[in-house]
C-alpha cells in the first residue's frame, strides 16, 4: 500500500479544482495547470481535497497510485507558489548575463553558451555567479537546471562547473610526485 497515495491531496484556499474524469485542472493566482492522471488511477473530488485510488492491485497500478497524487500536490503548489532552483557558477572567468530573455553563460569555452529558456520559466541573474531558475511546473524547472549544468557539470578536482545551490561535489585528489 502507498502511504503517499493514501492521503487526500488538500486544496489549498485561493485555489479552485476541477476534476473531469482523468484530468484535474487547478487555477491559482500564478496561473493555471493541468495533470491528467494515467488509466491506472481513479481520481475523485472529496470534500477533503483530491483523493487518487489504483484501479486494480498490479504493481504498475501501485506504482502510478502515488506517482498521481504527488504530481496532483505539485500542481496545487505550482499554481499558489511556484517552484525555484538555484544554480552556483564555480570557476576563474565562468559568469552569466541576461541579453533580453536569452541566458548567456561565459563556462572557459572558446565560444559563449547561449541559453533560451522554454515557455513558463523565468531565469534571473543576480550576481554574475548566481542563477535562479522558477516557474509552475516542477518537472520543466528541474529540467531547465539540469539542462543549464549540463553544459558544463562540476569536475570532482578543483570543483568548477555549474552546480546546484548546496550540491556537495566529491573531490579527488590530484597525481602524485
Amino acid at each position: 500500500m502507498s502511504r503517499i497515495g493514501k492521503k487526500p491531496v488538500p486544496v489549498p484556499s485561493g485555489v479552485d479544482v476541477k476534476v473531469n474524469g482523468q484530468t484535474v485542472s487547478a487555477k491559482g493566482s500564478k496561473g493555471q495547470m493541468e495533470f491528467v492522471v494515467n488509466d491506472l488511477c481513479l481520481v475523485e473530488q472529496t470534500d477533503d481535497g483530491v483523493t487518487v485510488t489504483p484501479v486494480n492491485k498490479s504493481k504498475e497500478a501501485r506504482s502510478m497510485w502515488g506517482m498521481s497524487r504527488t504530481r496532483i500536490a505539485n500542481v496545487f503548489e505550482g499554481v499558489t507558489s511556484g517552484f525555484t532552483k538555484k544554480l552556483e557558477l564555480v570557476g576563474v572567468g565562468y559568469r552569466a548575463q541576461m541579453k533580453g530573455k536569452t541566458l548567456v553563460l561565459a563556462l572557459g569555452y572558446s565560444h559563449d553558451v547561449e541559453f533560451e529558456p522554454p515557455q513558463g520559466i523565468d531565469i534571473k541573474v543576480g550576481k554574475p555567479t548566481e542563477i535562479e531558475i522558477s516557474g509552475m511546473d516542477k518537472q520543466a524547472v528541474g529540467e531547465t537546471a539540469a539542462k543549464i549544468r549540463g553544459f558544463r557539470p562540476p569536475e570532482p578536482y578543483k570543483g568548477k562547473g555549474v552546480k546546484y545551490e548546496g550540491e556537495y561535489i566529491f573531490r579527488k585528489e590530484g597525481k602524485k610526485k
